[in-house]
Order: structure tokens, then C-alpha cells, then sequence
């Protein structure tokens, strides 16, 4: 296990009609904000009138900015900053799922900063400074209502990168189950994906003596893989959805990061096709993880049995590591195909045109590589591409 230090400041408030309490906590830390939202489904479901009464109710004024989409867009991230210089905005509510809050931790950064905010997505800065955010959840997936992280896609090369710091954790996130029962099927296969993939980000690693924690991943994604088949089954399950949106919190608030270094090549490959194409993120990751375990399985197949006997209950071929191996890969897909997921390219309408390009973009023309588990170089990442093909 290696050194670690581990500190998560985010006030997560969690249960039923918990949004009505957004106002209180808004209050202490400003009386002027930015209400940052996607589209409409906010006001058909009634979330939008009971946040707006209880911001009244404390006496918060506030500035709105709607018009996030899936992959969030640079452009409105700076009209963001501007509207908060502008208006000498403070704090900023994020209300929605990851790609608003992913969005207001992008206007957070760059409203203090001189510079162009995509500059620390590119990694030519380092955060210094950042507005604080609060977070109303709709949508258990990205993990952003208690994480540092933030993914940003600037439409000039359509590149989707991401930024990180400790400043970005939220101050409070409010997670009603209930938010979530309005959601459509696919968006909640999406962001079971979503959650999946960030285990598996960290559940795959070189570092040894990690037992504890490898126990709590494994644990986490059989609550995932247990329980979303339930929710879709019944959008109304409150105790089923509650462990869902807990579980991705979980997944993705560092906890399950300590003493370990995580691969995350996974991550940064689907990055390349969500930019060029627009795809759900979730739906790019149930593509691209099982054909980058094949790609790298021989590089530590212990871990990979584990992963197969201890997640999918496989049983382990003690004369064939490789059988037991295949057969969990199999089961991961198995499980993304049950809730509506395609594993391969095609079922997101992508075709091989452009994979080298991909290939390229992601590795700065093979000037750095991605992942840690194994470090991939451009071919390496073209070739995981195929396989996502067959």
C-alpha cells in the first residue's frame, strides 16, 4: 500500500426532499449566485420551483444560466465566467447531473483567474484559487457532487480534456433518490456504466498489498451490478436508488483511491470518442473497458481472475487463468448488454474512419502516453479501438 493522504470536505446531505434545505445551506456562503442547469426536465419534475422557493425563503438572489448538454461546452463555461464577473457572483449552484457540475467547477476556476480557463485543461496552469460550488444531484454517474475533478469539451477541435484540484470539491451536495426517478432508461444505464468504470479505474492497479480497499470496490460494484437492473425495473424504488446514488459517490470521492494508483486509460480513450461524437460518456466507457481488458489482461492476470471470481462469481479454472479471465470480461459485457448498453463501436454508430485520429489526439501525436496499469502509446490505443470494433 502506498502513502496516502485523504480528506473529503464536501457536506453530502442525503435523503428525501433534502433540496429544500438548499436555501440554509447556500446562506452561508453568499447572498448573490449563479444557478447553473442543463434543460428543462428541472421544471417539468418540480425540482426547479422548490429550489427557487427555498433560495427566496433565505433571501439569495441569484443569476440563472441554463443550457448544459451531455459533454459539457467551453463556450458556455465562459459566458459562465463572464456573468460572474459581471455581476459580482460569489457562489455558484450547480443542479443537475455531472455535466453541470463538471461546468460550474469550470466557471468556478476561471472567474478568478486572468487567464482562459481551458488553460488548465490543457495543464498549461494549476488551480489557485476557485469560487465556491454547492451541488444538487439528479443523476448518480460522474461522481462530480464530491469529487476534485472536471471534463470540459471546447468545440475548436472538438477536444474533451480534463482538470483537477482540490479546490473543485463542492462545499455541500444534496442527493435526494428521488431526483432520480424520472430518468430515462438509457440515462440510467449510462450512468451505472459511469459508476462501474470509475471502480474499475481504480480497481486496476500495479500497486500490491491493497486488500482492504480492494475489497470495497469489488463490494461497490456488486451493489451497482445488483441494484440498477432493480431501478430499471422500477424507477420508483427509493431503497434501490438510494444505494445507487450512494454507491456512485462513492465511487468517485477518493476514498477508494487511497493507498493505490488507479490506471484511468479507460477514461481518457472514451474522452476521444465523446469529443469527435458527441456519445453519452457512460455508453463510450461500456465500449471501450472490456476491450481494453483484453488488451492488457496479460499484464497481470491475477488481478484479472480475482476481478472475474470475486465480481462475477466466475468460477476459477485453476489450470486455465485465461478461461476464468475471459469469462469475466464476458460477464462485464453480459451486464452492460442487459441494461441496454452496446459494447462494440458500431452500437454507437461509430465507424473506423476515424480511430487513428483518435489514437493521435490522445496521446499529443504519441508524445505521451495514457493509463498506468499499462502505459499506452498511440498504436496501443488504436488497437484497443479495433477490438472495440470486433
Amino acid at each position: 500500500m502506498d502513502n496516502f493522504v485523504f480528506q473529503n470536505p464536501t457536506k453530502i446531505i442525503f435523503g428525501k426532499a433534502m433540496e429544500t434545505r438548499v436555501g440554509e445551506e447556500v446562506s452561508k456562503y453568499s447572498k448573490k449566485i449563479l444557478l447553473h442547469y442543463g434543460g428543462g426536465s428541472i421544471k417539468k419534475t418540480g425540482l426547479y420551483d422548490r429550489v427557487i422557493s427555498s433560495l427566496k425563503a433565505a433571501g439569495i438572489e441569484f443569476i440563472e444560466l441554463p443550457g448544459v448538454k451531455p459533454n459539457p461546452r467551453l463556450s458556455l463555461v465562459r459566458e459562465g465566467i463572464k456573468i460572474c464577473r459581471e455581476n459580482n457572483i460569489d457562489f455558484i449552484l450547480a443542479v443537475g447531473g455531472g455535466s453541470v457540475i463538471d461546468s460550474a467547477k469550470a466557471i468556478a476556476l476561471g472567474v478568478v483567474y486572468d487567464g482562459d480557463v481551458w488553460d488548465f485543461y490543457t495543464g498549461k496552469a494549476s488551480p489557485k484559487a476557485a469560487l465556491p460550488i454547492g451541488t444538487i444531484l439528479t443523476i448518480p454517474a460522474a461522481g462530480s457532487e464530491s469529487s476534485t475533478g472536471s471534463v470540459i469539451t471546447n468545440e475548436d477541435g472538438w477536444y474533451k480534456r480534463s482538470a483537477g484540484s482540490t479546490l473543485l470539491y463542492p462545499k455541500f451536495s444534496i442527493l435526494n433518490p428521488e431526483l432520480a426517478f424520472t430518468l430515462p432508461k438509457y440515462q440510467v444505464a449510462c450512468g451505472a456504466a459511469d459508476i462501474l468504470a470509475h471502480l474499475m479505474e481504480r480497481y486496476f492497479t500495479n500497486t500490491q498489498s491493497v486488500e482492504l480497499i480492494d475489497r470495497m470496490i469489488e463490494s461497490t460494484m456488486k451493489t451497482v451490478i445488483k441494484y440498477v437492473p432493480m431501478v430499471l425495473e422500477d424507477s420508483n424504488n427509493y431503497e434501490a436508488w438510494a444505494q445507487v446514488m450512494w454507491a456512485g459517490t462513492l465511487a468517485h470521492n477518493n476514498l477508494l483511491n487511497t493507498g493505490r494508483v488507479g490506471d484511468w486509460g479507460s477514461h481518457d480513450i472514451e474522452h476521444e470518442i465523446s469529443g469527435i461524437y458527441d456519445v453519452a460518456h457512460g455508453a463510450g466507457l461500456a465500449v471501450v473497458f472490456p476491450a481494453w481488458m483484453k488488451y492488457v489482461y496479460k499484464h497481470d492476470p491475477n488481478r484479472f481472475v480475482q476481478f472475474a471470481v470475486r465480481v462475477w462469481n466466475v468460477e476459477q479454472d485453476f489450470f486455465d487463468p485465461e478461461k476464468t479471465i475471459l469469462q469475466g470480461i464476458q460477464k462485464l459485457e453480459e451486464f452492460f448488454t442487459s441494461i441496454g448498453l452496446p459494447t462494440r463501436l458500431e452500437g454507437l454508430g461509430i465507424t473506423d474512419d476515424r480511430l487513428e485520429e483518435m489514437a493521435d489526439k490522445g496521446t499529443d501525436s504519441d508524445q505521451k502516453t495514457l493509463g498506468n496499469f499499462v502505459k499506452l502509446r498511440k498504436n496501443d490505443i488504436y488497437n484497443i479501438l479495433k477490438l472495440a470494433q470486433k
